[in-house]
This record gives structure tokens, C-alpha cells and sequence, in this order.
């Protein structure tokens, strides 16, 4: 079926390049487009979702913390689903593609298995997510979370939007979720009945475009660890009036926090340990800082990622043991504030194996590759489900609206994606 499968996938190009020139149109910002996680843009590339879902004949039904399923019935409704998907919200003016390409890859690959008459053994259900750009809630994952039943505790309420300050909670109802259901019954997916997850994903990063590959067989996920709001604090001193071997300045301790952090990833490089670390946020007091004021506070953000479990843990223990050697000797304290966890994910090998296969015969050149950033197959992963990833080349990144995949790039890993789907 390899050459009709990969013929039926191809001739669906006008079909996907459609659904996101609809999908843009529905969430356009100023510049590119913004789809808040439980925001008017995300309700909006849902509602659009289900709508060519039911075009499909597609079953249509969501959970309660609102994210979207749509299920192409297959010949045992008592067999294990084969479910696809990927995010539906965005960064604030991000691009087109970032998540959704999952999403429509999935439709886009039952349309094609349905002109060629073909109803697959398993059900196909292909889920819209909820919720995984954590830059709205400060935490990983939340759709997918949510629906296998390990989001952590109290989230809900604790977890506010920031841009208005409003709970999880709060906006998961305005969405049509059911928070209170969420809290007191079972995860509405149940793992052992999903036999696997496929993730199609826009490549972030520029290896691909690199390379000369238009799709990626994704090898596995880093885990992260966050300190999103973290603080250095000093005392605020007059900068003519205070001798150095008393200023307690917090833009120089945080800035040797920085440096330390880096020379970890010098380190790690230099041992053969994966990692990357970032500081995503560094900031004085707007309301205090003047250029003639020695700093008391500096308020930044850390991110540190590995595939390897075990590094994330002796980092856990590291970065605080940095912190408070520096402020101990600069008369500093360091307040890293909560902590969050996103465990790595590891791929089914016998699902790369389909797809390294899968590229084989339908003549689609593809490359193994890590996934530096994080996504919902991750918390499938962790939940001890059989996962898989495929990468889409794309140019000048991803959470920024020059995003460039291009169609034909999308409908081969689709072939791939539908292979796996069949398999």
C-alpha cells in the first residue's frame, strides 16, 4: 500500500494549504498570529479544527479541560487508538505553524485514507491540545496533562495567565472545560488503551534546513527544569558613595550566576553530557533602577534542559549550590523561587523504526534528530505511552511569525505520519 498511501497523501496539497490559510485568518495579529492558551485565538483554531473534522465525518467530542478529539472509526473499537495531534495555541505573535501542522497532518492523512477507501483496524483520533506553551501559565504541557491525569497538583488555581493574572481554572471554564470535573474524576484518557502517539512538529531549529532534510525522525525530548522567577538580592547603595568592599550589588552577582551557569555547559560539552541552559529573562526594578544606583534587586529566569534524567537531577542540586557559594561571597541571597519539572521523552523505537522504514519506501529523505525543545509527546512519553515524533524543515525558526515551512516539506512528513497511522 506504500506507493497508493504515499500518491493519496500527496494529492491532498491543496487541501492542508487551505486549512491554514484558514487557520491564520482566524488567530492574525499584528504581526503573525496569537492563539492564548485558553484564549480567543486557541478557541477560535479549535472550533475551526472540529469544523473540518465533522466536513471528514469525524466523531467529535472534548474533555474537560476543553481539549479537542476527533476520531476516524476503525474496523475494532475495541483495539488500542493510534492517536496524532499537537498544540493549538501559540507564543503572542508567533507563526502559523508552531503545533497546529500536527493537528492538520493528522486530518490531512485521515482524508487521504478515506479516499482511498481505506478504514484502518484501530480508531484514529486525532487530538488538539490545550495549553502547551508555557509562557501563559508558567507550566509544561497542561492539555496534555490535564486529559492523562497528571497535572500537578493545584495548577488549577495556582497557575494565572500573564498577561491578566487570571487562574487556570477560570479560563479553562470560559472554554467550555469543566475544572471541577477535572479534579474529582479518573483522566479521561486511559493510557493502556492508546497503543501510540504521533506527533508531527515544525523543526525549531535550523538543522534540518542545515542538513537538506525535509523531515526529521525525532530520537528524543529533553526534559527541562524552570526557575521562572528567580531573584538576586543586593542593597540598593549610591554608586559614587559606596566603596566596593561594601556593595552588595546585585546586577554583578547575577551576572557571575550567569556566567557560572554557562561554564557548566562548557563542562557538560566537555564531557559528553547533554544540556542547555538558558536565561530567558534578566531584569532590574524599573520603578528603582537609575544609572546612578547600585542595583538591590535583578529578577531573571533559568532554564536547563537534558535528555538525561540523571544530569537534571545533579543540576537540581548544583544550581543552588551556585547560587549560594556567589551570594555568600558577593553579600547577596538568591531567591530562585518554585521550580517546575518537565521529565524528557523518550521515543518508542519500534515507531522510529516505522518511520525510518516508512521513509524508505516512499522516497522521502529523512534524518534522525533530537528534539532540543519540549513538546506534548513528552508527557505521553512519560505516562509510559508508545511515542513517537516526526520533524518538519523550517526556516528562521519557531515562536516568531517568520516561521517558513513549506507544503511539500508538510505533505512528506504526512506520508510518514500516515504510514505510522496504518502500520
Amino acid at each position: 500500500m506504500t506507493p497508493e498511501l504515499a500518491a493519496a497523501v500527496a494529492a491532498q496539497t491543496d487541501f492542508a494549504a487551505d486549512v491554514f490559510d484558514r487557520l491564520h485568518a482566524c488567530s492574525v495579529d499584528v504581526r503573525g498570529v496569537t492563539r492564548a492558551s485558553y484564549g480567543e485565538g486557541e478557541q477560535a483554531a479549535h472550533a475551526l479544527m472540529a469544523e473540518i473534522a465533522r466536513e471528514l465525518g469525524l466523531e467529535i467530542d472534548q474533555d474537560p479541560a476543553a481539549n479537542t478529539y476527533m476520531t476516524q472509526p476503525g474496523q475494532d473499537r475495541s483495539a488500542p487508538v493510534r492517536m496524532v495531534g499537537s498544540h493549538l495555541d501559540s507564543v503572542p505573535q508567533g507563526g502559523n505553524f508552531d503545533g497546529a501542522a500536527g493537528v492538520v497532518s493528522g486530518l490531512t492523512a485521515i482524508r487521504a485514507l478515506q479516499q482511498l477507501g481505506h478504514q484502518p483496524k484501530h480508531d484514529i483520533r486525532v487530538m488538539g491540545v490545550r495549553a502547551e506553551e508555557s509562557c501563559w501559565f508558567g507550566t509544561s504541557y497542561i492539555g496534555s496533562r490535564s486529559a492523562l491525569g497528571t497535572l500537578p497538583d493545584g495548577a488549577l488555581d495556582t497557575a494565572t495567565r500573564a498577561d491578566n493574572g487570571r487562574s487556570l481554572a477560570e479560563h479553562m471554564a470560559e472554554c467550555g472545560g469543566d475544572p471541577d470535573k477535572l479534579r474529582d474524576t479518573a483522566p479521561y484518557l486511559d493510557r493502556t488503551r492508546i497503543g501510540a502517539f504521533l506527533e508531527p512538529h515544525i523543526e525549531q531549529g535550523p538543522v534540518l534546513v542545515e542538513e537538506g532534510f525535509p523531515v526529521g525522525v525525532v530520537t528524543g525530548i529533553r526534559g527541562n527544569r524552570r526557575f521562572p522567577n528567580a531573584h538576586c538580592i543586593g542593597e540598593y547603595a549610591h554608586c559614587g558613595g559606596a566603596p566596593r568592599r561594601v556593595r552588595q550589588d546585585a546586577v554583578v552577582a547575577a551576572t557571575e550566576f550567569v556566567q557560572a551557569m554557562d561554564a557548566e555547559w562548557d563542562k557538560a560539552e566537555a564531557s559528553g553530557d547533554d544540556f542547555a541552559c538558558t536565561i530567558g529573562m534578566f531584569q532590574t526594578d524599573i520603578e528603582r533602577h537609575a544609572m546612578t544606583v547600585i542595583s538591590g534587586n535583578v529578577k531573571f529566569s533559568l532554564d536547563f534542559r537534558s535528555v538525561d534524567p540523571a544530569y537534571l537531577l545533579k543540576m537540581e542540586a548544583r544550581v543552588p549550590a551556585i547560587a549560594a557559594e556567589i551570594g555568600a561571597r558577593r553579600g547577596v541571597k538568591f531567591e530562585l523561587g518554585a521550580m517546575t519539572r518537565a521529565a524528557p521523552g523518550f521515543m518508542d523505537q519500534g515507531l522510529v523504526e516505522t518511520y525510518r522504514k516508512a521513509a524508505a519506501g516512499m522516497n522521502v529523505r529523512a534524518m534522525d534528530i533530537p528534539s532540543g525543545a519540549s513538546h506534548d509527546s513528552a508527557a505521553f512519553a512519560d505516562a509510559g505511552v508508545p511515542t513517537a515524533m516526526l520533524f518538519i524543515r523550517n526556516e528562521h525558526g519557531s515562536h516568531n511569525p517568520d516561521e517558513a515551512m513549506e507544503i511539500p516539506d508538510f505533505i512528506d512528513a504526512t506520508k510518514l505520519l500516515a504510514a505510522g497511522l496504518t502500520a
